[in-house]
Formats: structure tokens, sequence, C-alpha cells
């Protein structure tokens, strides 16, 4: 997999969600934030990150920065994913499949988030498990890593492509 440069990507940012989280110290509580950002460019490169500091905008920052680290190209066939998959991330599963044009992004709160900026404009998704903001963004990323092009199989199974879909 190679590394993809955000400085060429017109990447657009979305937060997902944000947690007050408390470290227990001598004098009490100290409380700091932690934020879960998606970046994309709404064709197909996508990259989750996490950012935890005192401040909220700092807590953003920190995870658009990390998610423009982390960005991953995702196959995509008329504005859907190729085929179905389910990804797994701690105790979140996701399933994905792909929709007829005109269907939309049925999914949830953090995997609504994810399609948006990846550029998918018909899926059915469904997640599975505990509901963590976090984890249901991950296990939606380790199903888009499942994910390869429909060429690329053809390839590794040696079969002749259809000429009537490479038209």
């Amino acid at each position: 997999m190679q590394k993809i440069n955000p400085d060429e990507l017109s990447l657009k940012d979305k937060v997902v969600y944000i947690n007050r989280v408390a470290k227990v110290v001598k004098g009490g509580k100290r409380f700091s934030f932690s934020a879960v950002a998606v970046v994309g460019d709404g064709q197909g490169c996508i990259g989750v990150g996490k950012g935890k500091a005192a401040e909220v905008p700092e807590a953003i920052r920190k995870a658009v920065d990390h998610a423009k680290k982390n960005l991953l190209r995702i196959p995509m066939k008329n504005m859907t994913i190729p085929y179905e998959v389910t990804g797994c991330y701690g105790a979140e599963e996701v399933l994905l499949k792909p929709a007829a044009a005109g269907t939309g992004i049925i999914a949830g709160g953090p995997v609504r988030a994810v399609m948006e900026m990846v550029g998918i404009q018909n899926i059915l998704s469904k997640s599975l498990g505990s509901g963590n903001p976090a984890n249901v963004v991950k296990a939606t990323l380790e199903a888009f890593k499942q994910l390869k092009d429909p060429a690329e199989i053809e390839k590794l199974r040696q079969i002749e492509p259809n000429p009537v879909e490479a038209s």
C-alpha cells in the first residue's frame, strides 16, 4: 500500500465525536478532551485520527493532523463499494453492503460521517456491538481495508475482464 500525500488532495474534515475525560489526581479531577476526526477528499480517500488535549479546539486540531497522516484509498464502483464487507475492531462490528443508485447513505452517525468524507453516496450499513464511536469508525476503516478493486481481483484470479463492464 502506497503512502498518500495529504498536500496533493483537497481534504475536508469532520469531527465525529468529542469526549470529556478525567484523570483523578491528589487535588481532585483533571479534565481533558478527546476528539475523533475524519478527513477525506470525497473521491475515495479517507483518514481517521484521534487527538487529546486540555482544550477542545486543540484536541480537534491534533485529531485532524493525525488523520491526515493515515490516509487510505478506497476502491469505489458507481458511488458505492464493489461488494459486501464486514469490519471488526474491539467489541464493534460494522457490516457494509453496496446499494443501488438513489438509495443514499443508510448508516448511523459515525459510519455516516466516514461515508460522506470518502464520497460514497449509496450504501447500507449496520453497526453491531458496543456503539463506541471511536471503535465504530475504526471498524469501518477495517472493512474498507478488506476491499480490493474488481480489476485487481480479476488479475489475481487470471480471468479475462468482461468487455461489457470494461466499456
